[in-house]
């Protein structure tokens, strides 16, 4: 295939379809790790068109969704400091802290920005010496080469008044999490290419080998999803728990090894709170000592306590949505007290979060 139309071809969606129905003898659950992959399997109606012997549940795939609430109090608080502008996606503005949101912060005088690349608040930085420039630096391994670029930037220019909220995390730490959770239900995974087009196949290999579950790397279009299915429930039928790479267009197996040396330089793996989910063992990316003049928690001395489940406040389930325990339709407040209007949690703000695919994609009588 060359095109990107042939990726959403409807016979080769039906096709794929069909040999997906036919080679399912088993029930099997498959978790996508991508919100955006989420998102495309419900705006395309994916789940409807295979067997129901594949059930399809969404994983912890949007950093926005898994930043702690207690991080969001933080920026909160930071943002509401004199002098300082505070810049962050336009996602994260509208997701619940455990009191405010960054958008309350912004009604109550604060300068909160939205930004669409981590260089745009640097540049801010250079513009305004007078000020403190505060980027929420949220991601997984995708996006975190950028944010490091946005540090590595700001010390090789001595730009004094830039720092970050670093609020990055890993996906293998998170699989394992899932695996080892004593409630696991998953019996393969499809795992997101962009983030294999960074860090490459080596970690997945390993989950592979360590606890027998097969991993299949795909895209984010209708075909690639779809062969993405097929090639889970074939290594499924046949017994291979193996990685298999079926977006080998774009992710290679050492991945971008200028992007991981970038990241590497700036960041190293730290402990990190997932929302919803709890702490995960060396599943985030903490600056270095050498780079810890651009921490902005350590320049404003803000200490950050975290609670086991802050969410509960808000009688949110995201946690077991994106440990693929429930579906968003599930909760009792999905469409009700909980929708893009008035969320509860952060799976219904974030522009990748299954609440919000849900909420927008299906038909579904909230009144049940």
């Amino acid at each position: 295939m060359k095109y990107l139309d042939e990726y959403r071809s409807a016979p080769a969606v039906k096709k794929l379809a069909g040999l997906i129905n036919q080679t399912t003898k088993s029930e099997w659950k498959i978790m996508e790790i991508c919100g955006g992959q989420t998102h495309s399997i419900v705006k395309n109606g994916i789940e409807e068109i295979i067997t129901d012997k594949i059930k399809l549940v969404h994983g912890p795939g949007c950093p926005v969704c898994v930043t702690p609430a207690e991080k969001i109090d933080a920026a909160v608080e930071i943002a509401l400091r004199p002098g300082v502008i505070f810049c962050s996606y336009g996602d994260m503005l509208r997701v619940p802290g455990r009191k405010k949101d960054l958008l309350s912060a912004k009604a109550l005088g604060a300068d909160v920005r939205i930004i669409y690349s981590p260089l745009d608040a640097l540049k801010i930085a250079e513009e305004n010496p007078d000020k403190e420039i505060v980027f929420f630096a949220i991601g997984f391994e995708t996006t975190a080469p950028a944010n490091a670029a946005s540090v590595f930037q700001a010390h090789s220019k001595n730009i004094k008044n830039f720092s970050i909220i670093s609020s990055h995390f890993l996906v293998p730490p998170a699989i394992k999490f899932i695996l080892e959770s004593g409630i696991n239900t998953v019996n393969g995974f499809l795992a997101a290419g962009h983030v294999c087009t960074i860090m490459g196949t080596e970690d997945y290999e390993k989950i592979s080998v360590n606890y027998k579950v097969p991993v299949v790397i795909t895209g984010f279009e209708p075909v690639d999803i779809l062969t993405g299915i097929y090639n889970c429930v074939r290594l499924l039928e046949n017994n291979q728990p193996k990685v298999e790479n079926s977006y080998s267009r774009v992710v290679r197996q050492e991945g971008n090894i200028r992007a991981k040396k970038l990241m590497f330089y700036i960041f190293e793996t730290s402990d990190m709170y997932w929302r919803g989910i709890g702490l995960i063992k060396n599943s985030g990316l903490a600056l270095k000592e050498k780079f810890s003049a651009f921490d902005a928690e350590k320049k404003f001395n803000v200490e950050i306590r975290y609670e086991t489940n802050s969410d509960a406040l808000h009688k949110c389930i995201s946690g077991l949505i994106m440990q693929g325990l429930k579906k968003p339709s599930e909760c009792e407040h999905f469409g009700t007290l909980c929708t893009p209007e008035h969320p509860l949690g952060p799976t219904m703000v974030s522009s990748e979060g299954a609440c919000s695919a849900y909420f927008k994609y299906k038909k579904i009588n909230f009144n049940n």
